[in-house]
């Protein structure tokens, strides 16, 4: 008894924490499943489709002003001989992510799964003839990796896709536009992702930026989602305010908030979980030449400022044509999932820090803890102004040390022997 109504007083709370559209009323199980994504900090998106035989990222069809007809024979030769879902999802694992978001079909109108809607999918038009999707959701639901999909609202292929700003080169006949059609089509083949790959934990859209002012029934659609599965959060890089039926908030490239990248000018911070997706190089699909890593250090503190703002990481990785991820993606995944079975205490099931991120690092807050992320400082001493607040006492995570403080009026103080310098030097307050 005593265990229900702690479930329900959580998912009241989060009712209240993650409500931003009155008249949507997310179910209790829906609720439960934000309130889960917003504890996993972690998650590897995934950018693949027959743009990577091209090696030249996902936009090379528009990029290259190439006609559907010819990049659509791409589909003929795409055989990606070492791709295994089980060692991708566990390449995932070792990461310390949480989820996966797969690219589903993206704007080149290609189906990475197996689909009665279209031909133009990969069990039917290539010689692979494997549905990649139904070995992955496998996989996670195998290693208790949670299965997102990317889907695109733009389809540079089809007829009836009514053109918008990108993809005006692919030679599709205007005058066969037909909204009603595509927009069934899209419904058709969300109904297929929700009902033959299991629990799918998100539906990750893209593209109503394409034709800002267009009216895409996402509300229609939102619904039609939801009447599948409750549970499965919805949210759309469309670079606006929150839509109703959203479940979480995306920020591209950026931290919430932010628009350094330019993608998110007037893009309000909601009250809903929070994602900011980001590429481990420079582009999100295969770019043969792209070896513009970050280094480990930098994504990691992306990580850390995500999460001093209650924000989830989305970290991109895009597999080659031959189904493997690249060497140094790898590498690098590996080496976050190190750091977090070390550190992973103070990133996992935390909310945003009681104060705004600092140029020094950032807080985090867990039960009866406050964690404190320390990225850049140039001095052996930290002022918090926290004044509601009683420490109790303070202990390093990196060697176990106490940690000397003082706190008075004007917050906590902490005093280290020397100048911390970390790729994250993390102190842990207890507080009541």
């Amino acid at each position: 008894m005593k265990k229900n109504v702690i479930l329900l007083f959580t998912l009241m709370f989060s009712a209240i924490m993650f409500s931003e559209n009155l008249s949507y009323s997310p179910t209790p199980e829906n609720l439960e499943r934000r309130k889960e994504f917003a504890d996993s900090k972690l998650g590897i998106f995934i950018h693949w489709g027959i743009y990577s035989m091209m090696g030249d990222g996902e936009w090379v069809m528009t990029n290259q002003n190439i006609k559907h007809k010819n990049y659509s024979k791409l589909a003929a030769g795409f055989y990606p001989s070492n791709f295994d879902a089980k060692e991708w999802i566990e390449i995932i694992k070792s990461s310390g992510a949480k989820y996966l978001c797969f690219t589903s079909r993206h704007h080149d109108g290609f189906s990475m799964f197996h689909s009665d809607y279209t031909d133009y999918n990969i069990v039917d038009a290539t010689p692979f003839k494997r549905d990649v999707l139904k070995e992955l959701a496998e996989e996670c639901h195998n290693q208790n990796i949670k299965l997102h999909l990317y889907y695109s609202h733009i389809d540079w292929g089809r007829d009836d896709f009514p053109v918008g700003s990108t993809g005006q080169q692919s030679g599709r006949d205007k005058s066969k536009e037909n909204w009603e059609s595509y927009y069934s089509f899209m419904n058709n083949q969300l109904s297929e992702l929700l009902k033959n790959y299991g629990e799918i934990g998100a539906i990750w859209f893209d593209g109503v930026w394409d034709k800002p002012d267009f009216e895409w029934q996402l509300e229609e659609q939102y619904a039609h989602i939801h009447s599948i599965q409750p549970q499965c959060l919805i949210a759309n890089n469309h670079h606006k305010e929150i839509r109703e039926g959203e479940d979480f908030q995306i920020f591209e490239r950026d931290l919430p908030g932010q628009n350094t990248a330019g993608y998110s000018e007037g893009q309000k911070v909601s009250k809903l979980p929070l994602e900011s997706c980001q590429t481990m190089n420079r582009t999100w699909g295969y770019n043969i030449v792209d070896d513009d890593y970050k280094s480990t250090k930098d994504i990691i503190h992306f990580l850390i400022r995500n999460v001093g703002m209650g924000a989830n990481l989305l970290l991109n990785v895009g597999p080659g044509p031959d189904g493997e991820f690249p060497e140094e993606a790898a590498t690098k995944l590996k080496e976050i999932g190190k750091w977090l079975d070390k550190y992973g205490d103070s990133v996992y099931g935390t909310t945003a820090g009681v104060i705004p991120p600092q140029d020094w690092g950032v807080t985090a807050m867990k039960n009866n803890a406050m964690y404190v992320h320390i990225l850049s400082l140039n001095e052996n001493s930290l002022s918090l102004p926290i004044k509601d607040i009683k420490a109790i006492n303070a202990t390093s995570l990196i060697n176990g040390e106490n940690i000397k403080f003082k706190q008075d009026k004007n917050g906590i103080t902490l005093f280290f022997n020397e100048i911390p310098t970390n790729i994250d030097y993390i102190v842990k307050i207890e507080v009541k």
